[in-house]
């Protein structure tokens, strides 16, 4: 398992999981809608956080967790390791945002 390694550059989402996270707000209650181009965002961020392969994935996807400016938050971005595609993404929460705002905070010390 490594973290914080360099992610994927040539993450890209296909048409279906695009549109699955444009209008997460209809299947999850309260959750925020996630354009794709926010999560290119979250992948470019210097204080990310990457999980390869993510500890909670039974199909060892990548969890990559970053700011976003264009959505004003931070993002958790689920990537596939073979063709480095976007599964999904939501607003991060819980132990991932702690995690990311602790690394965050050294790195800026």
């Amino acid at each position: 398992m490594r973290y914080n390694h360099d992610a994927p550059v040539e993450l890209w989402w296909d048409a279906e999981d695009a549109e699955h996270i444009r209008s997460r707000s209809t299947c999850y209650p309260h959750a925020a809608d996630i354009e794709p181009e926010w999560t290119l965002q979250a992948a470019a961020d210097p204080a990310r956080v990457v999980r390869d392969p993510d500890p909670k994935s039974r199909a060892a996807y990548i969890r990559l967790i970053g700011y976003s400016s264009g959505a004003g938050f931070v993002l958790t971005v689920i990537m596939d390791p073979q063709d480095s595609s976007g599964v999904t993404a939501w607003k991060t929460r819980g132990a991932d945002l702690r995690n990311y705002l602790e690394r965050k905070d050294t790195a800026d010390e």
